[in-house]
């Protein structure tokens, strides 16, 4: 099944940045919206409905400075997820974060081995047969969980944690050091899919305001996420100044990419390729 025409990140390169953000942490999660139809309406055996149905944004979030790392969308498969770890990696210098958090499918656990892996070549045994093949581990001080939810009609009402990668300890001292709660989960990237879909009304569930187009529907998306960054400024990052009063602040200045809020008008009419450099 097609992917749609718009399936790779807006933008794959390492200068999408003016600067990689100060990011120590991401949660990777997808939110589930649909073009034209639901999934299960469409006829994929008929061309046209090959760009109708389930498109889901997978999404690379700082839950430290409420940053959007990087979106793709498209159908869930696989491939976009390695997509996505791949783009978060190459924004982010290829730093190793502190801790990286998703849910169980299995696509993200072997998307970042593959990412941050480093290879190991085993020593020859001296023994007849075929060596031993090269192969990847994840390199010390990177740690990965993952979240397990429960549910019961079709509300969550218990989230365990398991650290796939590192140990409990080290994913402790990370929220700690972070100041990002006391547990293991994706919750602030869940509260964003939130406010996402309260700015693009292309995401809201149960409304007519669904797109029409998938083309459209994808353009929209990155504009509604990758604006919030520079734009939108976030109640829980805001400062106290030095007279007292509250300093609003956006996901962009948290993270050391700018230092102010911007306009929507300054961030859409800002040239092309220094948009991309400044905001993706």
């Amino acid at each position: 099944m097609p992917y749609g025409p718009a399936t790779t990140p807006s933008s794959c390169t390492t200068s999408c940045w003016a600067f990689p953000p100060n990011t120590r942490a991401v949660e990777f999660d997808e939110q589930w919206s649909f073009v034209a139809k639901k999934e299960k309406n469409c006829d994929h055996s008929r061309p046209e409905d090959d760009w109708c149905g389930d498109c889901w944004d997978h999404l690379a979030f700082d839950p430290e400075h409420r940053l959007v790392i990087s979106l793709v969308c498209g159908r869930r498969a696989e491939e976009l997820t390695f997509l996505l770890v791949a783009d978060f990696h190459e924004r982010t210098g290829g730093r190793v974060m502190d801790l990286m958090v998703s849910d169980e499918y299995p696509a993200y656990a072997t998307a970042i081995l593959e990412t941050y892996g480093v290879a190991v070549v085993p020593e020859r045994t001296g023994r007849p047969g075929r060596p031993p093949q090269p192969y990847k581990e994840l390199p010390e001080g990177l740690t990965y969980a993952t979240v397990h939810k429960e549910r019961e009609g079709g509300r969550v009402v218990s989230v365990t944690a398991r650290v796939a990668h590192g140990t409990a300890e080290a994913a402790a001292e990370a929220l700690n050091s972070l100041n990002i709660g006391e547990k293991v989960n994706t919750s602030h990237e869940e509260r964003f899919h939130g406010t996402d879909r309260n700015r693009n009304a292309r995401e809201v569930r149960k409304a007519y305001t669904f797109s029409k187009d998938w083309e459209v529907h994808v353009a929209v998306t990155q504009l509604a996420r990758y604006s919030y960054n520079f734009c939108w400024p976030v109640r829980t990052l805001r400062l106290r100044g030095a007279g007292g009063a509250w300093e609003a602040r956006t996901p962009a200045m948290s993270a050391g990419l700018t230092d102010h809020v911007w306009s929507l008008w300054e961030w859409v009419t800002l040239p092309g390729g220094k948009r991309r450099t400044a905001a993706s």
